[in-house]
C-alpha cells in the first residue's frame, strides 16, 4: 500500500472489509436483542406483553441464527474452529492498527487529475 491514502487504488477490498464489519456488528446487535428481550420478558407481569415478547425473543434468535450462518458460509465466522477465528481476529486487529496510523487528512488534498475523467463526464 502507498502512502497516500486518498488514491483510488488504496480502495481495493474496502467493500470485503466492510461486509464483514457490518456483519460482526449486525450479529452483536442481534445478540443483545436476544439478551435483553429475555431480560424483558421476565420483568413483565402482563399476560398478553408476555406473549409478545415470547414472540419478539424468538424472531430475534432466528436472526441471530440466520446472521451466524450467513457469517460461518463466507467464512468471515468460526465460532466452533478458535485457531481460524483467532487468525481473523488478529487480521482484524492488524487492520485496525493499519487505518489507526493512516494519515487520513493531510494537509494536501487535492486529487485533480488522478481520474480519467471529471466527474461531470459518463
Amino acid at each position: 500500500m502507498n502512502n497516500d491514502y486518498l488514491d483510488p487504488i488504496n480502495s481495493l477490498h474496502v467493500p470485503e472489509l466492510a461486509d464483514t464489519t457490518f456483519a460482526m456488528d449486525f450479529l452483536i446487535r442481534a445478540k443483545e436483542a436476544v439478551r435483553n428481550t429475555a431480560v424483558a420478558l421476565t420483568e413483565t407481569s402482563s399476560p398478553d406483553l408476555r406473549v409478545m415478547l415470547r414472540k419478539q425473543l424468538m424472531q430475534s434468535i432466528a436472526m441471530h441464527q440466520e446472521i451466524t450462518e450467513l457469517m460461518v458460509e463466507k467464512k468471515w465466522f468460526h465460532p466452533h474452529d478458535l485457531k481460524e477465528q483467532y487468525k481473523l481476529d488478529q487480521l482484524s486487529a492488524k487492520n485496525t492498527i493499519m487505518v489507526g496510523n493512516m494519515n487520513l487528512f493531510p494537509i494536501e488534498t487535492n486529487r485533480k487529475g488522478m481520474f480519467d475523467r471529471t466527474p461531470d463526464e459518463h
